[in-house]
């Protein structure tokens, strides 16, 4: 006959352990879906208003989103479009967000986009006989440093003159 295990047992301890892990594994797990609830509130909210839209123009939304989301996501071809007409936005996104990190309001981020693609475009003909791995490298700083130049000068003329970040990168935007 075993003696029953008291409070101050390694298996007892063990068990205590345990529930202590779980009970804040599921805590974390809560708190994260609670956090991912407006994100997946906006993202239906979208879904149903173009879905009104669409049934407003006269086509049938129970159609027509199945093959939107096959043309979006149905092949390796059609994700790969997907990602790169993406790339765009979410670069553009990055020049808001970031910013806005530190109390700025930089809006202009289509001007930054098209210098920055200037840039890494005019790096093969400058140097044509960059290896390819290297070339691609080279584009993608180019484009990094004028882009982050371009909007840098919002931020500068904040800085130094006082001017207001939002329209001097609308400005900048035009004029990029």
């Amino acid at each position: 006959m075993t003696p029953p295990a008291d409070a101050g047992s390694p298996a007892q301890r063990s068990d205590d352990v345990t529930a202590a892990l779980s009970a804040r594994f599921i805590r974390a797990v809560a708190s994260t879906a609670l956090a991912a609830v407006p994100t997946v509130a906006a993202l239906l909210t979208a879904l149903l208003m173009f879905a009104l839209f669409l049934e407003a123009n006269g086509t049938s939304a129970a159609e027509a989103l199945p093959l939107i989301i096959k043309g979006a996501f149905g092949s390796s071809f059609a994700f790969a479009n997907t990602l790169q007409r993406a790339a765009p936005l979410m670069l553009t996104a990055l020049c808001v967000a970031l910013p806005a990190r530190a109390g700025l309001v930089i809006i202009g981020g289509e001007g930054a986009l098209a210098l920055g693609a200037l840039a890494a475009g005019v790096v093969p003909a400058l140097l044509p006989q960059l290896a390819p791995a290297l070339g691609v490298i080279v584009m993608g700083s180019a484009g990094m440093i004028a882009g982050g130049l371009w909007i840098g000068a919002a931020g500068a003329l904040r800085q130094r003159r006082g001017v207001n970040e939002t329209i001097s990168s609308l400005l900048l935007s035009y004029i990029g």
